[in-house]
């Protein structure tokens, strides 16, 4: 196993004494695309909501690249090259795809949006923004408004929006969240084009994109590591069949 790229030590989160998260060691190696998954209530959200800073631990570390980035804030993080994807669909809706990804490519023009300046004068990011609709299968849709969009087709917009912070690690919440048989194979293929040079760490509840998609995989229950390992050992540990299929799976606090 390469470098971690992204580890933690102990991190746990506790909510009015509920301990959503418990003492999770996790170890992202450079280059892999890295699942996280359990049970309904096994903390997955609640983890990622952590590493990405949009909750503070309790207790616990969490170190990107050797830095200690436990106290910094969500924006810091991404621009260490660490950026996510959320559950829920995150796109301007009123807005066409192209725009959507351009708002996200403005980023270069020192943190300004210039929302008030003039459309033409933000022309210089068109051509950038045109190939990563592109790369994520979206270049037919530049000029479609982003709420006129399938399901699916959001999805892999919220992706090249992320592609435009040129992020060095990608944490994506549930990817397939919700879609088609169709849709699901649109993104996983998407998933597999974008991780040169990059590593990914995903949430994600469809096993059947765990197995075919992910270097190693990381299984949580009640907050805590059940297990790790490539997608034949989870599958194959006792502990992990009755997580999910036991009455574990019923009983879980929700995270």
């Amino acid at each position: 196993m390469s470098e971690p790229i992204l580890e933690t030590s102990g991190l746990t989160k506790e909510f009015r004494g509920f301990v959503a998260v418990n003492g999770v060691d996790l170890r992202v190696a450079a280059g892999t695309i890295h699942a996280l998954i359990g049970p309904n209530g096994a903390g997955k959200t609640t983890c990622f909501n952590l590493l990405t800073k949009f909750l503070p631990p309790t207790r616990g570390s969490i170190r990107f690249k050797g830095r200690d980035i436990t106290g910094l804030r969500p924006a810091a993080v991404a621009r260490l090259g660490l950026v996510r994807s959320f559950q829920i669909s995150a796109v301007f809706a009123h807005l066409t795809a192209l725009q959507n990804v351009r708002i996200a490519l403005q980023r270069a023009r020192g943190g300004s949006f210039d929302f008030w300046r003039s459309g033409r004068a933000l022309d210089v990011f068109n051509p950038r923004a045109l190939a990563l609709l592109d790369e994520v299968g979206l270049a037919e849709y530049a000029q479609t408004p982003a709420g006129q969009l399938p399901y699916g087709r959001k999805r892999a917009l919220e992706i090249a929006t992320t592609l435009a912070l040129d992020p060095e690690m990608m944490l994506l919440d549930e990817p397939t969240a919700g879609m088609t048989h169709a849709d699901v194979e649109r993104i996983v293929s998407l998933i597999r084009r974008v991780r040169d040079g990059r590593t990914i760490l995903m949430v994600e509840h469809n096993l059947s994109v765990v197995e075919g998609l992910c270097d190693r995989i990381t299984v949580l229950t009640r907050g805590r590591v059940l297990a790790e390992g490539d997608y034949a050992a989870v599958s194959g540990n006792a502990e992990v069949i009755a997580a999910y299929l036991g009455s574990e799976a019923g009983s879980a606090a929700h995270a």
